[in-house]
Formats: C-alpha cells, sequence, structure tokens
C-alpha cells in the first residue's frame, strides 16, 4: 500500500510530550474560581486504521467525478478549512482562495455554508455536527445517531464523528457531482443514498477494487467486505488522531506551566469575566455545544431546497421547526480560530478582529456590514447579496439575536485577541501523503 513515509513527527512527539505533563495536572481552577470542568477525553489511536483514513481522506476516489476529496476544503493549508468564506465544491479547481470555476463544468451554486475546522473533534464531548446541528447523537435512534437521513440511516457507524464526515459525498454541489453526470450523482438524484446499490455502495464498490486499499482493509478487519461505514470509520480516526489540538499555550499554562503573556492573561481575565465570552465560549475548547443567534449577515445562497427561490438561512429552525432557534447556529469552539478565517456560518468576516467586534453590537454590526468583507470566490450568474439587500430579512436577523450591546476599549479587544493567540496549536503530524492508492492527484 502506498504510504506517506511519514510517522508522527518529531513536532508532534514533542506535543504528545507536553500534552502528558498537561494531563498529569487534571484539571485546574482559575484564580478567580472559574472552572473548566474534567479535562476532555480522547480515544486511543490505532495507527494502522489512522494511516488508512489519512489516504483515504486525501483521496478524490470518494467524490462522484473523482475531483475532490475531503481534504479540497479542510486543508492542513488553511487550519483545517479553505480559507473562503463559501466555497467552490463540484464545478471549482484549485484550493483555497485560489479556487476558481471550471469553464467546462460551471458549478451550479456555492456551497452555503463555511467549511468549519476540524480541530479537536475527536474529543467525547463533540456530538453535534454541522452548523445547525441536523446530525447529532441521539441514543433513541438508530446507531445511536440522528442525521436527515432518519430511518434509512445506515448502521455500523462507530461514532457521531465518523456519520458526519461522510455525508458530503451525498451533495451534488460538494462532492457527489451534478445530476446524471456519474454513477453517484445519477443516485443522488434518484434518491438512492444508503440503500443497497446507492451512492453509499457505489463508493465503496471503488475503493474495494483498488488493491492497495483492499490489502489494508483486510489488515484492519480480515476476511471482511469494504462497506461504505468503514470507510467513514478509518477517515474519522484519522481525524481524532491528526488534528488533537490540546497543547496550547492556554493548556501548558492551565497546567502550572509557562504563564501566558501580560495581554493574553488580561484577555483571559475578560473572556471568562466581564466580556461574558464565556456564557456560549465555555469548557476546555471554549464552546456550549448549542447553537445561538447573534445576527450574523446573510451571504449567498442560504440554505435552501432547489425548489425555493430565497437565500435565507434560519439555522437551527430547520433541524427543529422552533421559532426560538430562527437564525440560531452552533456555538464554534475556538482552538486554532487564529488559523481558521473566514468566520460565521457563512464566512461573513474574514477577519478575526472583525468578528470579535460584531458581538459587541451584533444588530448595529449587521445593519452596517459592508458586503466586501466576505472572500467568495469568482462565480457568473449569482446573487450573493439576495438576502443581504432585503431589508426584511436584515430585521428578521436582527430580531433574533440574544446578544445585547456592551462596550470594551480598544485595549480590551487587544487583549481578547491575544487570549485567542493563546488558544494556538497547529497540532502537525502526519500531514498530506505523497499519492495515494488510487493515484488520483493529491491536493498540496
Amino acid at each position: 500500500m502506498p504510504t506517506t513515509g511519514q510517522q508522527p513527527n518529531r513536532q508532534w512527539r514533542k506535543r504528545a510530550c507536553v500534552a502528558a505533563f498537561v494531563v498529569l495536572f487534571g484539571s485546574p481552577v482559575f484564580a478567580d474560581s472559574i472552572e473548566l470542568g474534567p479535562r476532555p477525553v480522547f480515544p486511543e489511536p490505532d495507527m494502522e486504521r489512522v494511516l488508512l483514513g489519512q489516504l483515504l481522506f486525501y483521496d478524490p476516489i470518494l467524490s462522484g467525478n473523482r475531483n475532490i476529496s475531503c481534504a479540497t476544503c479542510h486543508h492542513p493549508k488553511f487550519g483545517t478549512s479553505d480559507n473562503v468564506s463559501l466555497a467552490l465544491g463540484e464545478g471549482g479547481l484549485g484550493l483555497g482562495p485560489d479556487r476558481r470555476t471550471d469553464a467546462d463544468n460551471l458549478p451550479e451554486q456555492r456551497l452555503p455554508r463555511n467549511a468549519p475546522g476540524l480541530w479537536n473533534l475527536g474529543a467525547d464531548e463533540f456530538t453535534v455536527f454541522f452548523h445547525d446541528g441536523r446530525l447529532e447523537a441521539d441514543g433513541e435512534q438508530p446507531n445511536g445517531i440522528r442525521t436527515p437521513l432518519g430511518s434509512d440511516m445506515t448502521l455500523g457507524f462507530q461514532s457521531v464523528l465518523s456519520a458526519q464526515a461522510m455525508f458530503p459525498v451525498l451533495s451534488p454541489d460538494e462532492m457527489a457531482g451534478h445530476y446524471s453526470e456519474n454513477d453517484v450523482s445519477r443516485a443522488v438524484r434518484m434518491g438512492l443514498l444508503s440503500q443497497p446499490g446507492g451512492a453509499w455502495d457505489i463508493i465503496a464498490a471503488r475503493v474495494a477494487v483498488i488493491p492497495d486499499y483492499a490489502a489494508a482493509f483486510d489488515r484492519v478487519a480480515p476476511g471482511e467486505p469494504i462497506h461504505f461505514t468503514d470507510i467513514a470509520n478509518v477517515i474519522a480516526d484519522f481525524i481524532v488522531f491528526e488534528w488533537r489540538a490540546d497543547a496550547s499555550p492556554f493548556d501548558i499554562a492551565m497546567a502550572g506551566g509557562a504563564p501566558l503573556g501580560e495581554r493574553a492573561q488580561r484577555g483571559m481575565t475578560l473572556f471568562y469575566g466581564e466580556a461574558g465570552c464565556s456564557s456560549c465560549h465555555a469548557g476546555w475548547f471554549q464552546t456550549d455545544h448549542s447553537f445561538h443567534a447573534i445576527a450574523m449577515p446573510q451571504i449567498g445562497p442560504g440554505k435552501a431546497a432547489r425548489f425555493e427561490d430565497h437565500a435565507r438561512d434560519d439555522g437551527r429552525f430547520r433541524v427543529t421547526g422552533r421559532i426560538a432557534d430562527a437564525y440560531a447556529f452552533r456555538t464554534p469552539s475556538l482552538r486554532n480560530v487564529t488559523l481558521t478565517a473566514p468566520y460565521g456560518h457563512n464566512g461573513a468576516y474574514a477577519e478575526l478582529e472583525d468578528v470579535v467586534r460584531h458581538h459587541l453590537n451584533p444588530r448595529a454590526s449587521l445593519r452596517a456590514y459592508e458586503f466586501g468583507a466576505a472572500i467568495l470566490p469568482k462565480l457568473a450568474g449569482v446573487n450573493d447579496r439576495k438576502a443581504f439587500d432585503d431589508p426584511v430579512e436584515i430585521e428578521a436577523i436582527a430580531a433574533a439575536s440574544i446578544l445585547q450591546p456592551m462596550q470594551l476599549p480598544d485595549a480590551d479587544i487587544a487583549a481578547l485577541l491575544a487570549f485567542l493567540k493563546a488558544l494556538e496549536d497547529p497540532a502537525e503530524r502526519l500531514g498530506v501523503p505523497d499519492v495515494v492508492p488510487s493515484g488520483l492527484p493529491v491536493d498540496r
């Protein structure tokens, strides 16, 4: 089986030692008695599975047209995201901010939401995924996971993360491809997703006929056929290992190691104190895993079905149907937030300082938003401002916000930004493989 020729590098081993040091100190308490709770728990990696998952994560074989991998929108070069507000999936060429349209196969629309980072998703506290939480742990559902597939959900996913990781292959605009242009997109168009002979089975069959993949899966599960869930599970194992980021300066300081600098320390005091950031960005990973409306500007196509003509994104409301959830989105973790611009469910803000300032007066910030703040690859013939230019929609978004205006001087904003920088741990481990078993090009 082709491999990267890599084992966890020296930089990773150093971080592992630091992380082990941190764990020994348990769960410390801030000077002002604010507790973070128990330290996050991660599963132990099986490196054979991790290495197999690495290859599949970077292999375009999983996409309908064999031209897009998981890494296309979640690349370590861009902090496990893509550094654009709204990506171009199928019909795009290139990587990150350099991605452009394919003149021979134009995208039908932008992806409606920003590609989130993948940091620490293997920690046991991460049980809710996507900006609207439409996929989450639920003991009353098949396989313990509630998904948009409902009762059609395939059994065999080992975690919510493994299930989430493979839903993009069913999206025509992300990885499946335009209607009827390949076997996967045709299955999706006919509604054959998780059923026997559906899109997931087609992709699994593609992988199974590649000798190196067949041999690798036989090593981790001898004598077993390759199911789509097996692919998803090893990709999740890779994500768990590759992007564990819990040895930041913040973690080290909290364990009694090197203290934060004066400005970052001041920012931490503000964050967990009078600035009120921790009311939503709580715990070790700075998230309460819940949903809140904070009047984020709406740009791009919105979250709409093909037959709908609006560009609205109702957020959590589309999942629950509760009016109280209108325009609410999942609180993101702030680990490596300095690496994952742009910000917001649709990447409306390109700069971290701008989104921090948005939180001070969300309604005023929404109404004063400058559309040029977004990073949008060129796509002819689309109106990315449709919801943004609708006064009724703007006021509906503003009315739903739960945040009240507050004032902070520029020095305090700078201190908060310094604290956010102290949450940074790039966590480089295996990196990008040189080749993948399919022989298809690897996004680098």
